[in-house]
C-alpha cells in the first residue's frame, strides 16, 4: 500500500512539472497554446496537486503523534488561508468604501453618478499608460465601472501596444478615451472632474451656446480674472460642454440663431426700446432667459430698469425694488439660501450651501403667462426680510421689519422660474445626434430670475454651490435636465506647516521619546521577571 502511494506522489510531481509550464507558457504567449489545452492543463495540474497533498496527508498521519499534530497544524493553516480567500471573493462581489477626506475627493459626484447611471448604450473608458501607471487610475476607473452595467473599462501599455495608441490619438501617457455611440473624448489626468466632462461631451456631443448680455453694465464675460470676474463661472459652463460669447444686442439687432440661451447679469442701465421687441420675440419663439437683477445701486432713487423688471412681470416674475437683510448684526447683506430648498427640478437633492450678497427679492406674480405660474427655488431664512421702503432706508441705522410699510418678512424668495409651452414650434426641435434614441423635448418658453448676479463671481464662487446653483439653472434652461447636479469637487490641498520648534519637537519624540520608551518598557519587564 505504502508503495502505490509512493508511485502516486512521483506521478503527481511528474503531472504538475509537465501541466504548469504549460499553462505558463501560454499566459505570456511564448508558444501558442489552444484554449482546449490550456483547460487540460489547468485540470493536470490541480490532479497531480491532490495526488501530492493525498501522499502527504497518509504519511502525516502513519507517523505518530508529532506528524498528527504536524497535520493538524497544516490543516489548521490552511483553512485559515481558505477563509481568507473566501472573504476577499465575497468583498471584490460586494464593493464598499468609506472616504474620510475632507471634500470627499474619492467619491463620485452626483452628476457622475447621474450620468453613469443614465446611459442607454455601452460606454468604453481606455487607459494608456505604461503598466506601471495604471495604479493611480484603478481606484477612481473601479468605481465608474461599479456604478453602471453599460462602463467597462480596458488598460493599454502605451509602450507594448503603441498601434492601438495611435489608433486613439493619443498622445502623451496618462490619457483616458471615452468612447460612447462611437463618439471619442479625452482627459489628460485622472481627476474624475475631467474624465466626467469627457463623458458629458460623449453623451452630449452638441455643443450648446449661450450669450451673455452686454452693453448695459454687465459683468464682463471675458473680463480679468479678478475678485469680481466671471472665470469660475465660465469655466464650469466649459466642462458641461457650453461655449460662450458676449452679445451687445443693439449692434446685433438680432438674436443669433445658435442661442441656446441668453444671461442677463447684472447691469446697471436699463435695457433701450429697441432691445426689448427683440428678447420679447425671441421668447415667444421657445427662447431661455437668465436675468441675474441687483438692488438698485442708489437705493433712494427707486427701480432704475422699468423694462427688464416690466418682461419679467410679463411672464409672472416680479422684481419689487428691494434689499434683503439676512436677521443678522455681524453681516446683515450677505444673506445665505434657507435649507431646504423650495421643490424644483433646480434644486433636486441639492443640499449645498448658497450665498448672495445685495439680493433683492423676486417673487412669482399670480397665474403667470397662460396660466403657467412661475414657481420659487431660492430663498432665504425665516429671519431674513426684504427691505422695499428704500427711500426711509438707512444701511446705517437698520430698523426690524415692519410689514405695514410694505416689508416682506422671511422666508423671502430671490430665485424663481417659468415654463410656458410653446404653441407654434418655431424653430423646429434640432434633430438628435447620429445613434441617439432619445426623443428631443418639447419647446418651451423658459425664464429663471435671481436677485443677485455676485453670487457667480470669483469672489464667492468658492462657496459650495454658488456655482452649482448657477449651473443647474443654465442647464434647466436648455433642457437638459440629467445634468442637473452637484458636480465633481476640485481636489484640496491641505498641507501642515511646522516652524522651527515645532519641528525639534517632532524629532526628538520620533527619535528619543519613543524609542527610549520602549527601551524602558522592555527593560522593566525584564526586571521584573527576574
Amino acid at each position: 500500500m505504502q508503495r502505490a502511494l509512493n508511485w502516486l506522489a512521483w506521478l503527481g510531481v511528474a503531472i504538475v512539472f509537465i501541466a504548469a509550464p504549460v499553462r505558463i507558457l501560454g499566459w505570456f504567449d511564448v508558444v501558442p497554446v489552444s484554449a482546449r489545452l490550456d483547460q487540460y492543463a489547468m485540470y493536470a495540474s490541480w490532479a497531480g496537486l491532490a495526488l501530492v497533498v493525498v501522499y502527504a496527508l497518509q504519511s502525516a498521519w502513519a507517523g505518530g503523534r508529532n506528524s498528527r499534530y504536524g497535520m493538524l497544524a497544516l490543516a489548521s493553516v490552511g483553512l485559515g488561508l481558505a477563509i481568507l480567500v473566501a472573504v476577499n471573493y465575497v468583498a471584490s462581489r460586494q464593493n464598499k468604501r468609506w472616504d474620510f477626506t475632507a471634500n470627499q475627493q474619492f467619491t463620485l459626484s452626483d452628476q457622475t453618478t447621474k450620468l453613469l447611471q443614465g446611459l442607454k448604450a455601452p460606454a468604453k473608458i481606455l487607459v494608456f499608460d505604461r503598466s506601471r501607471g495604471f495604479e493611480r487610475f484603478r481606484a477612481r476607473m473601479n468605481s465608474y465601472e461599479a456604478l453602471s452595467n453599460n462602463v467597462t473599462v480596458e488598460y493599454v501599455d502605451v509602450d507594448r501596444f503603441p498601434i492601438r495608441a495611435r489608433e486613439y490619438d493619443v498622445a502623451q501617457y496618462g490619457t483616458v478615451v471615452v468612447e460612447y455611440m462611437s463618439r471619442k473624448e479625452r482627459a489628460t489626468t485622472d481627476e474624475e472632474r475631467d474624465i466626467t466632462t469627457a463623458l458629458i461631451k460623449a453623451v452630449n456631443p452638441a455643443t450648446k451656446k449661450v450669450y451673455f448680455l452686454s452693453g448695459h453694465g454687465e459683468r464682463d464675460v471675458n473680463g480679468p480674472g479678478d475678485e469680481q470676474g466671471l472665470s469660475a463661472a465660465t469655466d464650469a459652463l466649459k466642462r458641461d460642454n457650453y461655449e460662450f460669447a458676449p452679445l451687445v444686442l443693439a449692434q446685433a439687432n438680432a438674436i443669433p440663431a445658435d442661442a441656446t440661451a441668453i444671461i442677463v447679469a447684472g447691469p446697471r442701465i436699463d435695457l433701450l426700446e429697441r432691445e426689448l421687441p427683440l428678447l420679447e420675440s425671441y421668447l415667444d419663439k421657445g427662447g431661455k432667459l437668465l436675468v441675474m437683477l441687483d438692488p438698485p445701486a442708489d437705493l433712494k432713487a427707486g427701480e432704475p430698469m422699468p423694462r427688464l423688471v416690466g418682461l419679467l412681470a410679463k411672464w409672472g416674475i416680479k422684481a419689487p425694488p428691494s434689499v434683503i437683510l439676512s436677521g443678522s448684526t455681524n453681516d446683515p447683506f450677505t444673506p445665505a439660501a434657507a435649507l431646504p430648498y423650495p421643490v424644483h427640478p433646480i434644486t433636486d437633492r441639492f443640499g449645498l450651501l448658497t450665498v448672495f450678497s445685495l439680493v433683492r427679492a423676486i417673487q412669482p406674480n399670480g397665474e403667470g403667462r397662460d396660466g403657467n405660474a412661475a414657481r420659487p427655488f431660492v430663498q432665504t431664512g425665516a429671519n431674513s426680510w426684504a427691505e422695499t421702503d428704500l427711500a426711509k432706508f438707512d444701511p446705517n441705522a437698520l430698523a426690524p421689519p415692519d410689514e405695514s410699510t410694505g416689508d416682506i418678512l422671511g422666508p423671502v424668495t430671490i430665485g424663481a422660474t417659468v415654463a410656458v409651452p410653446v404653441k407654434a414650434a418655431d424653430p423646429a426641435p434640432a434633430p438628435a445626434a447620429a445613434g441617439d434614441t432619445a426623443k428631443p423635448a418639447p419647446p418651451e418658453t423658459r425664464i429663471a430670475a435671481i436677485g443677485d448676479s455676485e453670487f457667480i463671481t470669483n469672489q464667492l464662487a468658492g462657496v459650495p454651490g454658488n456655482v452649482n446653483l448657477f449651473m443647474n439653472t443654465v442647464n434647466w434652461l436648455a433642457q437638459q435636465e440629467n445634468l442637473i447636479s452637484i458636480r465633481p469637487r476640485d481636489p484640496a490641498e491641505r498641507r501642515v506647516t511646522l516652524d522651527n520648534r515645532q519641528l525639534v519637537l517632532v524629532l526628538a519624540f520620533s527619535v528619543l521619546i519613543v524609542p527610549i520608551a520602549v527601551f524602558g518598557g522592555g527593560f522593566y519587564a525584564w526586571w521584573r521577571r527576574r
